[in-house]
């Protein structure tokens, strides 16, 4: 079955997770894997945060951001990307929010 889900190993950060994904998205997920996993070293890299929490918030941030520019800029290019990719906006925003609440409570209770 070429929808049939199975699960693909990534790394981001250096800390490795297992994801659940098609077999015909591998490629794609193993693309935006490696694209978040250097916006988090270019973050990791000029921050004083070594918090990889705070690192991937603010690396979801910055592509949320970049991705809503385009979604502004070229809607049709934007679409072709989403789909390509298999992202699903909503919920990715769902996770974000979620993440930087997480983050505030930790940040606040230190």
């Amino acid at each position: 079955m070429p929808n049939e889900t199975n699960y693909l190993d990534i790394v981001l950060l250096g800390k490795e997770y297992r994801v659940a994904c098609p077999s015909d998205q591998h490629a794609a997920l193993l693309s935006a894997a490696a694209y978040v996993d250097g916006k988090m070293r270019d973050i990791a890299g000029k921050s004083r945060s070594n918090l990889p929490e705070r690192i991937a918030v603010m690396a979801a941030l910055n592509i949320a951001h970049e991705h809503l520019g385009l979604n502004q800029e070229m809607p049709e290019q934007h679409q072709k990307i989403e789909s390509e990719i298999g992202l699903d906006m909503d919920a990715l925003r769902g996770r974000i929010f979620s993440m930087e609440a997480e983050l505030d409570q930790v940040l606040k209770s230190q």
